[in-house]
Parts: structure tokens; C-alpha cells; sequence
């Protein structure tokens, strides 16, 4: 496996980029704007295809490098489905899987530091955002905060993992890089109270200033960037209350772009096509799924995804590699619940 934390010393931000070998698939967790250019050529040398992005909550210390990566990478953006960011491709919840080839996190809702806390277990480790450090956790005064959330969210979960998982943050201000939960539990000082009640006290009586970039990173970091409204412009996109009127039509592709796991929880629009957007250059291609059916039937391919952004994307590729015809659903199938549409298993 390949494994790298990376540091932004501007923010105490550790951004973790992974994948399971060389050549392969990577993600990366809570990058920063400043340092993409750095992420991308480590993604160069190592000869990886950086197939998504997470955020384990919305930041207050910097700005999101979620949507410089897609733009550049176009790769899938990931948060949890509490998060106020405008545009993210895939909304997680507890219970839910974030994969990429020969690795797998499982999702944990682990709210209080901000109400769109996500924490992500990998195997032997865990990547705990803000919730909880190494020898302290997360404050609980801003974005929804709420210490009796963060004390369930560390109690009731992270500290049910076997001790000898190793805890990740999204930052730290003291040079430490990595712990143990069974470390936490014994020698971090917020950890060593005798009841919620108590923890809530500590908590609401930290007094810490507001982050420097607070003002500034929130509002930058919901505005992630709406990748939509080009590909509208270029009038390769329908309304969902449009898309109703498309779907039954002999001369229609519907095409869902969701992964598996996606589709099963949120239903799928009735009659629609399964082809993966981690697919979608390999379909696209000369002698590709999606190439020959519009080629051989002439059939205009319409995409969706579950709000759009992953769809727009496809647009563009598709547009790219000939299949001039293709367009998507605004707002993926969300919209089209919205609108009234029609969702089948």
C-alpha cells in the first residue's frame, strides 16, 4: 500500500494520500488549495490516477483543495451529506463505503467539532478530522458545534475501535504525526473525564479565538465551484422537469453514473443504463459501451449522477471524445426526485 501524510505548516493541516499500489487508484483526505501543485506531481512520480477527493468536514482554517483536484484530475469530490458545500459529487453517511481499487473506508458520522464530522477506518487506522487529536479534540463552539455530540461521536464510537488502531488527524499544532486510540484513552487530558456533563463544562469553557482564516475559508469552502453552470451554457444539460418527458423515448439513453453501493440506497431512474463514472473513459472510447451505442443507434446519452456534478463532467469527456450528442439532468437525481420523477430499485 502506499501511504503518505503531508503537511501544511501554514494551517497544522496533515492532508493523507493513498492508494494500493503503484499505478494504481488513489484518494486523498483533507487537501489544502495551497498545496495541490505538491499533490500532483507526487501523484505523477508515483503513476496514480487520483479517482477521489474527501473532506472530513467543512474547514475553518484553509481553503479546500477538493475543487482545484477535480478540476484538474476530474476526479470524484467527497463529503458527508450534512455538509453545506454547494457542489459535491458524493454525499456519504454512516454505514456507507468510500472504495477505490484494492482499498476500501468504511464511514462513521462522528459530529461536535462541526455538525458535517465525518471519520473514515481503513483497515488498522482511522482518519479522524477534527474530532478527535492526538491529545486533544476538536473544538465545539463554531459550525454547529456541539460538545455532547463530540463526546458520543468519540466515546460511543472512536474509542470502541480496538486499541491498537492508529489515529490520523486532520491537524495537529505540536509535531506529533500519529497515535494509537489506546493512547488517547489513556493520556489525552480531554479524554479523562468522569461523565458527559463534565466534557460539556470543559469544552464550553475553552475560550479559544476564532481560526485566522475562518472568515475567509468557510465562505470559500461551501462555494466549492458550480462545474455545472459551463456545461449549461453550452446547452448540453436538461432540467430534471424536462428530463421527466425524456425517459421512454425510443431515441434516449438514460445513463446512471453512481457507484453500485449509490444506487442501492438512493434508487436508480426506471430503465436507465449502468456504466460507472470510474468507467467512463474506458466507455467512451472507440469500441467503448457508450461510443458504439450512440455510434450504431444514434442514440442521444443522457447522464445523471446523484447531483449533477459528476454527470456535467461526463458531458465534457463524452463531447471530447465525439458523442457530440450527450447532455445530463442538472442536479443528477436528487433533481429528479424532486421533480416528481419516478425511482425504482
Amino acid at each position: 500500500m502506499i501511504f503518505r501524510q503531508l503537511f501544511d505548516s501554514v494551517s497544522g493541516t496533515y492532508t493523507y494520500l493513498i492508494a494500493s499500489r503503484r499505478g494504481g487508484e488513489a484518494l486523498i483526505i483533507d487537501p489544502v488549495l495551497e498545496k495541490v501543485d505538491r499533490y500532483m506531481q507526487l501523484v505523477r512520480e508515483l503513476d496514480l490516477k487520483l479517482v477521489k477527493a474527501v473532506d472530513t468536514h467543512l474547514h475553518a482554517d484553509h481553503i479546500t483543495g477538493l475543487g482545484a483536484l477535480r478540476d484538474q484530475t476530474h476526479c470524484i469530490t467527497v463529503m458527508g451529506e450534512q455538509t453545506k458545500a454547494d457542489v459535491v459529487a458524493m454525499r456519504v453517511a454512516e454505514g456507507d463505503r468510500v472504495t477505490i481499487e484494492g482499498l476500501s473506508l468504511d464511514v462513521l458520522y462522528t459530529p461536535g467539532h462541526t455538525d458535517d464530522s465525518y471519520s473514515y477506518l481503513m483497515g488498522d487506522r482511522i482518519f479522524t478530522g477534527d474530532t478527535l487529536l492526538i491529545r486533544g479534540t476538536g473544538r465545539t463552539d463554531f459550525q454547529n458545534g456541539d460538545p455532547r455530540a463530540q463526546y458520543d461521536s468519540i466515546f460511543n464510537k472512536l474509542l470502541r475501535l480496538p486499541e491498537e488502531t492508529l489515529l490520523f488527524p486532520a491537524h495537529d499544532y505540536k509535531g506529533d504525526t500519529v497515535s494509537t486510540i489506546g493512547e488517547e484513552k489513556r493520556f489525552n487530558p480531554r479524554l479523562q473525564v468522569k461523565s458527559i456533563d463534565e466534557y460539556v463544562e470543559l469544552m464550553n469553557n475553552l475560550h479559544l479565538p476564532n481560526p485566522k482564516m475562518m472568515d475567509v475559508a468557510v465562505p470559500a469552502n461551501i462555494h466549492v465551484g458550480l462545474h455545472q453552470d459551463e456545461i449549461a451554457r453550452k446547452g448540453w444539460a436538461v432540467s430534471a422537469k424536462d428530463a421527466l418527458d425524456l425517459r421512454g423515448r425510443s431515441d434516449i439513453v438514460i445513463v446512471d453514473l453512481r457507484e453500485r453501493s449509490e444506487r442501492e440506497r438512493h434508487g436508480v431512474i426506471p430503465g436507465s443504463l449502468h456504466a460507472p463514472y470510474a468507467d467512463l473513459q474506458e466507455n467512451l472510447s472507440e469500441g467503448g459501451m457508450l461510443h458504439e451505442l450512440a455510434a450504431a443507434t444514434g442514440k442521444r446519452v443522457v447522464f445523471y449522477c446523484a447531483f449533477g456534478e459528476r454527470s456535467a463532467m461526463a458531458v465534457q469527456a463524452a463531447q471530447d471524445a465525439g458523442v457530440g450528442s450527450a447532455c445530463h439532468i442538472e442536479g443528477g437525481i436528487d433533481a429528479w426526485k424532486k421533480a416528481g420523477g419516478a425511482v425504482g430499485e
